[in-house]
């Protein structure tokens, strides 16, 4: 008889099937066993010969079978368990995965719904705690605590603030909190058929919705505080340091009473210091050698003839108070000075330099003078101002091989020469470091034409040139002096569009003046951005400008001296600008922006320029509503560590604290300052914009 059909098959899991014997296969061997027992006692005699030996084989055989019983035995005690097991998962499988799809079905909708509710408003999830959804009609809420679902599933979702590191990075401790960050844990579970629980984490920060607060118009700025500064505008509204000036540099006028200077020569060179100026005549034999000229501190300035000296025919100017320097063409005369303290104006002393060259440039730095002379630049002693002066350096130093020195400028421990015709480097730097061996050091290319003026800022990082027209070429020249050795780059250029250059001088306001004969004679450059600098205004004189230089007085008064071809009138005066008291810092401080609620600022984007030498800095002030008013609040400013002793000099994040004392974010009202500074009278920082991004 055949007990066993079939083989049962039992799931032990889902990927894998096992076959086993079932419990048929034990019956029918014991019964087998039996039916062998029977047969061997009916089919043998029962002698003793033979009992024996037939008990013998069934002892045999019933050995044999008991090995298979304990065999069997021994298997079902392993595999039983499983197949118990294997039973019940199989019956509690699907009920389970059921769960599962629920569950997973679930989480997706607590994450969609907790993004809809940052999204209405984020103090809906401000306050941490534990929640579930709940739906109002079309809009999803929190409610506190845990949900059970159809009594068989509970959902939690549990808000905690999140905390970051010095380089803004998430960390579990020891960091700073973020409030405009939220870590969202969503977790379900349930008992039947299997204890399980599952979770799942987000984090949701405010900036889903960002927006931009911005101020970069005129009216914006003048809205605010201005200490030592000006709004100008420029383009479109820009915050300065003050300039001085009542008038416009990219305005120029010639509203202000020239002056016709003695006899009828071309004047040629002017140099200036508050108060006077001093003008040569004496490119011909029919002018004057030196012009004094006195210039009133009125609005508008009046100028006056002081006095005159003659007698040289004169090439350059320098001034002091008590002191003027001509450089002429007198071979054995080269400098003459003369004594401004007698009247009439006498000669005091001279230099002779050697050979025949005319004198070309003069400039003096407290008891040493320079000269230009043929193709070297020589220095001399000016510890007394009597007599034949004596050359410190007695050989001079050679700045050209074939060209002309001509022009020259000293700042520091370096002279800075033109070099006119036949010149292959139009500009060359003299180390005078060592009165009695002065080196040439350094040197700039441009454009091949003669070097023909130059003026050097304060600091002795920039060089300005001008050098003679070039059909094919600029001839203004930024050039980067930071180091004096070798080859000097240029930094930038600019086309004069047809004028002739002659000089150059650099003013308040990031300006610099190109004046010449032809095309437009007086040109106001923007150089703020020195890449790129542009023309910013300028006037046609049609008789030419020969020279030009600058004061800034102590009043904060700015002014241009030129020098010009109207032979009845050379002498004009220029107001510069943008006017304000010339200060070499101060602070603008924004109006109050009131968002209305407490938002989070993130981020400053400020926009502004910053030429060598100036600096611009920046602070904000956040601070909580008194009574939903911005009124009466006292402001805090902090850089970017969130301490009044750190300061923005780029874009960067805003720092948050929520301690509810002074500065704080979030928060409803904010103020921004604008700290500006110059080390160089003639250039300032420009604040143009500020952009503020913040997440209601």
């Amino acid at each position: 008889m055949n007990y066993c059909l079939k083989e049962e098959v039992v799931k032990f899991s889902i990927s894998s099937m096992a076959k086993i014997p079932s419990l048929c296969k034990m019956v029918e061997i014991i019964h087998k066993l039996r039916s062998r027992l029977t047969n061997l006692a009916l089919s043998h005699k029962f002698n003793n010969t033979s009992m024996r030996n037939n008990f013998s084989h069934i002892q045999n055989e019933v050995g044999q079978s008991l090995i298979e019983l304990l065999i069997v035995i021994g298997l079902l005690a392993i595999l039983l368990p499983a197949i118990t097991a294997g039973l019940i998962t199989s019956r509690e499988g699907k009920p389970q995965q059921e769960r599962r799809i629920h569950a997973a079905q679930l989480m997706k909708e607590s994450q969609e719904v907790m993004r809809s509710i940052r999204e209405a408003s984020w103090s809906n999830i401000e306050t941490n705690g534990t929640y579930h959804p709940t739906q109002n009609g079309t809009a999803w809420t929190l409610t506190a605590g845990p949900e059970v679902i159809d009594g068989l599933m509970t959902r939690q979702i549990e808000i905690e603030d999140v905390q970051r590191d010095g380089n803004n990075q998430i960390v579990t401790s020891s960091g700073s909190v973020d409030p405009s960050t939220k870590k969202i844990t969503t977790t379900l579970s349930w008992n039947v058929p299997i204890i399980t629980s599952t979770s799942s984490t987000m984090y949701l920060t405010r900036y889903l919705d960002n927006t931009t607060y911005i101020q970069t118009t005129e009216a914006e700025f003048n809205a605010g505080t201005l200490s030592d500064v000006i709004v100008t505008n420029t383009a479109g509204g820009e915050v300065t340091l003050g300039s001085g000036g009542s008038g416009s540099w990219c305005a120029p006028s010639l509203a202000i009473t020239a002056l016709d200077l003695p006899k009828s020569g071309v004047a040629n060179a002017v140099t200036a210091i508050e108060g006077e100026a001093f003008a040569a005549t004496g490119d011909n034999a029919s002018g004057v050698a030196l012009a004094d000229i006195t210039i009133s501190n009125a609005n508008p300035p009046i100028a006056s003839v002081r006095g005159t000296f003659d007698g040289y025919k004169t090439n350059d100017v320098f001034g002091e108070s008590n002191y003027a320097y001509i450089a002429t063409d007198n071979n054995s005369k080269e400098i003459v000075i003369i004594d401004l303290t007698t009247s009439p104006y006498v000669e005091s002393g001279y230099v002779n330099t050697p050979g025949t060259s005319d004198a070309t440039g003069v400039f003096v730095v407290g008891n040493t003078g320079y000269v230009t002379a043929g193709n070297k630049l020589y220095n001399f002693d000016l510890s007394s101002k009597s007599g034949s002066r004596p050359l410190s350096d007695a050989d001079g130093v050679y700045v050209s091989l074939f060209g002309t020195a001509g022009e020259l400028y000293v700042v520091g421990n370096y002279a800075y020469v033109t070099i006119g015709t036949y010149a292959l480097r139009e500009l060359v730097i003299v180390d005078v470091s060592n009165p009695t061996n002065m080196q040439v050091v350094g040197w700039a290319d441009v454009n091949g034409e003669a070097g023909q003026g130059v003026f050097v800022n304060s600091s002795g990082t920039r060089a300005y040139l001008a050098t003679s027209s070039s059909t094919s070429k600029a001839e203004f020249f930024i050039i980067d002096i930071a180091s004096k050795s070798g080859s000097r780059p240029i930094i930038s250029s600019y086309d004069a569009n047809g004028m002739n250059p002659k000089g150059i001088t650099v003013v308040t306001g990031n300006k610099a003046i190109l004046v010449g004969t032809g095309g437009e004679e007086y040109q106001v450059i923007n150089i703020a951005v020195e890449n790129t600098p542009s023309r910013c205004g300028g006037i046609e004189i049609d008789t030419g400008v020969q020279e030009i230089s600058s004061v800034l007085e102590v009043d904060g008064d700015a002014y241009s001296y030129i020098v010009t071809g109207d032979v009845s009138a050379e002498f004009k005066i220029i107001a510069g600008g943008p006017g304000g008291t010339y200060s070499a810092s101060g602070i603008y401080e924004s109006s109050t922006f009131d968002v209305g609620y407490s938002t989070a600022f993130n981020r400053i984007i400020p926009t502004f320029v910053k030429p060598t030498n100036t600096d611009i800095q920046l602070q904000v002030a956040i601070a909580d509503a008194l009574v939903d008013s911005c009124d009466g609040v006292t402001y805090e400013f902090v850089g970017p560590d969130g301490t009044s002793g750190s300061f923005y000099t780029t874009d960067d994040v805003i720092s948050f604290n929520n301690d509810g004392m002074g500065y704080e974010n979030p928060a409803h009202c904010f103020r921004y300052r604008v700290y500006l500074s110059t080390s160089d009278s003639s250039a300032t920082p420009i604040f143009e914009a500020l952009s503020v991004n913040y997440s209601p």
